[in-house]
């Protein structure tokens, strides 16, 4: 291979290596609190068992870095390869993703073993002097691990939904007891013309995905950002004015999705206290268990659906939120390019915070606590073009049929928090840290 990182560079090549293990090590850490039936299970299609989580992000740098950067390369087991490939079909083929949770064989700790014995492998390749390509691929294996360790964490709350136990994944705490902060519309940023270069500028310095590319320009009309996100408070009141059976305020898709699955609250919340049917209170199971509903809190596990009927309603029966709706992912953008004086909530990262659940905040921040559902379609930025080589496939061949999140919740890893960071799922989504943010045109 060519291009050697120049010796200049070498605290590049250090800073590499130690967040290579420090993730890697933050991977065993979530699973330190699971069992090994924990790990095994999978509750539905969409949702991997941990045990794969862990498997998966080995093969990554097994299959993708090591095989083409390692001399004398062995596979641990070949058979792996098939087992633990997810979507790669230029790599070969894959085991059938809803049938993840039957794959008993290999064990956890025959999983674990595997991870240790190509992290020893990685840490000798990544101690050398190494080319620009292989820092590049670990980047991006280090950025997909955790990318993996958000949906260890979400799967593992909707397996331990499935269970009438209801089990928690880390110990009940209490919950602080701030109010949520006092709406208000911020009005867009402005520029000449109303144009706006958004996306991640590749001239810049820092990792991104290919998603996210190339920057170009966009054209904003005036429009306002709501200083909050969405409450369980306001949601409830949706709820009570009969939000979910009022077709008004639905998409045709939306509304046959809600009847069809019976969709009556957010996902996780579940009904106290009913009189002919209609809750009078919720609590909201959770990853510490089930608890009594926060009001103040921001709004979490609803699909783009029920955001977009949600927006409706409030737009139309609020006189303060009048002709309120989803932002675009663009509008949204470029108001996160101005907002540099705020800070990521401390639930925007695990490992310091142990939140593991939206908070109320009075801060004015765009960033954390619950992924924003925007109106965009996931779609290609003009001029974009897969990368080259092994990591051609990553996010360009999913771009049909769904939505743009911004944002960030309080299970992301911190440097997944970016202005032109684009998460993407289907519009009737709900186990991941879905929330929203509402935005307005300007008068």
């Amino acid at each position: 291979m060519s291009n050697k990182i120049n010796p200049a560079t070498l605290n590049e090549q250090v800073n590499l290596q130690t967040e290579f293990m420090q993730t890697r090590q933050q991977s065993l850490d979530l699973v330190a609190h699971l069992s090994a039936e924990d790990c095994q299970a999978q509750s539905m299609p969409d949702a991997s068992p941990a045990k794969w989580h862990l498997a998966h992000t080995t093969w990554f740098f097994e299959t993708m870095v090591l095989q083409y950067f390692e001399n004398n390369f062995a596979p641990w087991r070949k058979e792996f390869a098939v087992l633990f490939n997810s979507y790669y079909n230029a790599v070969g083929d894959k085991h059938p993703r809803p049938d993840r949770g039957l794959l008993t064989r290999p064990t956890l700790d025959e999983v674990i073993a595997w991870r240790q014995h190509v992290d020893a492998r990685m840490q000798k390749l990544l101690a050398d002097e190494i080319t620009t390509e292989l820092a590049w691929i670990t980047e991006l294996g280090i950025h997909h691990e955790q990318q993996h360790q958000e949906l260890l964490l979400t799967d593992i709350h909707h397996l331990f939904s499935t269970n009438s136990l209801l089990p928690s994944y880390l110990p009940e705490q209490i919950r602080p007891t701030e109010a949520a902060g006092v709406h208000h519309w911020m009005r867009g940023p402005q520029q000449e013309h109303n144009l706006f270069k958004l996306g991640f500028n590749t001239a810049a310095t820092g990792f991104h995905f290919d998603n996210e590319a190339p920057q170009h320009t966009v054209y904003l009309a005036p429009y306002s950002l709501d200083s909050q996100l969405i409450t369980n408070r306001q949601w409830l009141e949706f709820i009570r004015a009969g939000g979910y059976q009022e077709h008004q305020w639905w998409l045709d898709a939306g509304w046959a999705w809600i009847n069809q699955e019976k969709i009556q609250a957010p996902m996780y919340w579940r009904p106290i206290n009913t009189a002919q049917g209609i809750a009078a209170e919720y609590a909201e199971f959770t990853l510490r268990g089930n608890a009594p509903l926060n009001l103040a809190a921001p709004v979490s596990h609803i699909s783009y659906f029920e955001a977009e009927a949600f927006a409706r309603w409030l737009g139309t029966s609020h006189a303060e939120y009048r002709g309120a709706r989803l932002p675009t992912e663009f509008e949204w953008e470029a108001f996160a390019l101005n907002q540099a004086g705020n800070v990521i909530p401390g639930s925007s990262h695990l490992l310091e915070s142990h939140d593991l659940v939206p908070m109320p905040s009075a801060n004015q921040t765009l960033y954390g606590d619950v992924w924003q559902w925007t109106s965009s379609n996931y779609g290609p930025y003009p001029g974009f073009q897969p990368w080259d080589g092994i990591a051609g496939e990553y996010n360009g061949k999913f771009m049909v049929n769904q939505m743009v999140l911004k944002g960030g919740s309080c299970l992301t890893p911190r440097s997944h928090i970016r202005p032109s960071y684009r998460n993407f799922f289907p519009a009737h989504t709900r186990w991941q840290m879905t929330g929203l943010r509402l935005a307005r045109d300007a008068s």
